[in-house]
């Protein structure tokens, strides 16, 4: 990496091994894509890390819930992001109920999202239950991002969209990520956990965390872009969220002006034909 206008900006194909370097140094960025021209974007703003998320259930294909999303959906949407991402890691998650039966099961699930997408690290939700998955998945030579926390595949177990980790429940986030860790996994993303919590674990992790909803310890931080962007202006949007752009209303706007100009019979103007 060299440096440029005052940021690190990527001259290669990011690496975990970039990545765990950067620990102690710098933050680094992470950012949700679903598609093609959004990896471009976020590739040529330098964002060293996209997450193909399944949150695409909600945000792209209109689902109630990250549950609904399948293996097909994810492999066509992370196939585009790649094509796209530039120098960027890219991120898959796996969705839900395809890897949580067996070792075998989640195997073939992480070879074949890698082989139909060409994205770099699958990722996973759950701590010590999803340790031998982890461990399973190094084994077969993939890199692997763990979830620990707030897990939305489980939000229903969860009881709801919940801080996870706080008072006496701490204990079980630090045995989360100690298994994941002693399992394999390159990566670990904390969601929705105390700050104080995640600076702590991040202290003594070796590989990088990833904060959303749990404050500026960890090694990097991840949104899903619809949000960053608000690309959904009268949404629902989480505390931990900062808007960052107003996408969405200028979106809107720009369709009325199309919509104005048509009717007005302003467009195409005599500059816009043959």
């Amino acid at each position: 990496m060299t440096k440029d206008s005052g940021y690190l900006t990527p001259q290669k194909k990011i690496r975990i091994a970039d990545l765990k370097a950067l620990k102690g140094e710098r933050p680094w960025a992470m950012l949700t894509a679903y598609d093609y021209p959004t990896a471009k974007a976020f590739s040529a703003a330098d964002v060293e890390c996209l997450l193909v998320g399944d949150s695409a259930a909600n945000v792209v294909f209109g689902y109630d819930s990250t549950t609904r999303i399948s293996l097909d959906e994810m492999a066509y949407l992370a196939a585009a992001v790649v094509r796209g991402a530039g120098n960027a890691l890219v991120v898959a998650d796996l969705p839900f109920g395809t890897y949580e039966a067996s070792d075998s099961q989640c195997v073939a699930t992480a070879t074949q999202l890698i082989h139909r997408s060409g994205a770099h690290v699958v990722k996973l939700e759950g701590g010590r239950r999803m340790a031998p998955r982890i461990k399973a998945l190094k084994d077969a030579g993939l890199a692997v991002c763990a979830h620990v926390g707030f897990t939305p595949q489980s939000v229903d177990n969860l009881s709801g969209f919940k801080v996870q980790g706080r008072a006496d429940a701490a204990q079980t986030v630090r045995d989360d990520v100690r298994a994941v860790v002693e399992a394999g996994a390159d990566m670990v993303v904390f969601e929705m956990v105390p700050a104080e919590l995640a600076t702590e674990i991040t202290e003594s992790c070796p590989v990088p965390t990833v904060g959303i909803g749990a404050g500026a310890g960890t090694d990097a931080q991840v949104l899903v872009w619809h949000d960053m962007a608000t690309m959904f202006p009268g949404g629902h949007r989480p505390k931990f969220v900062r808007a960052f752009g107003q996408v969405g209303q200028a979106l809107t706007q720009a369709a009325a002006d199309y919509k104005k100009a048509v009717v007005e019979g302003d467009f195409p103007g005599k500059d816009e034909i043959f």
